[in-house]
């Protein structure tokens, strides 16, 4: 399991760094850097994860020619008030449990209970192979489309996923859960493995699996 802190203004997001400062303070002397164009010092307030992966010349060169957002940055950032400070935990199959500080203590603030979301094809997905990974079957038949619901039932499904070539589709799909989705309005598509696809269809406003392969 992995646990990252982090730290947010609004719809704004920086790593924290400046030795002991403190999420506001930090924020401050970003923004300070910022209206500067102190790029170097904007830099050395980035996190360790950001600097290996962008170096100093070319963070300073993508600021030098967005000067314009830049400055917007800035300004948002100086009208924040409030810092509220983030953790999240992830904890398999693509799942994060998000925890805010509250007057000095740490609370869960996810929803414990949205075991077998629906919101978005992401969502549907997780559900449905976590649903798969448990057996429950009838929690799986509320992925399955109408159109296909008169043909399919929840001995239908047990039979269908237990089979051997399904099981090695499955643990293929668990591989490539964070693959990218191409969501089209009620429609989307997200190719996993060398020849796969997963076809979703959004049915009175819930997320469901069209097909798998």
């Amino acid at each position: 399991m992995k646990l990252t802190i982090v730290v947010m203004a609004a719809a704004l997001a920086i790593g924290c760094g400046g030795g002991s400062r403190g999420p506001s303070s930090t924020l401050q002397a970003y923004a300070g850097a910022l209206d500067r164009g102190d790029w170097s010092a904007a830099y050395d307030l980035m996190s360790e994860s950001f600097r290996a992966k962008v170096s100093r010349e070319e963070f300073s060169r993508s600021m030098a020619e967005s000067r314009a957002e830049v400055r917007e940055t800035s300004r948002r950032l100086r009208g924040q008030s409030r810092v509220e400070m983030t953790a999240e935990l992830r904890v398999g199959l693509g799942d994060t449990v998000r925890l805010v500080h509250e007057d000095g203590r740490w609370r869960v603030a996810s929803n414990p209970i949205a075991f077998y979301s629906h919101a978005s094809p992401q969502d549907a997905l997780r559900s449905f192979v976590r649903a798969y990974r448990l057996k429950r079957w009838e929690v799986m038949l509320g992925f399955v489309p109408d159109s296909y619901r008169e043909k399919m039932s929840v001995d239908a499904l047990r039979k269908q996923f237990s089979d051997d070539d399904v099981a090695s589709m499955m643990n293929m799909l668990e591989a490539n859960l964070d693959s990218r989705i191409e969501d089209k309005g009620n429609t989307a598509r997200m190719a996993y493995g060398d020849r796969y696809e997963v076809k979703f269809v959004r049915e009175d406003g819930l997320w469901k699996i069209e097909d798998l392969d």
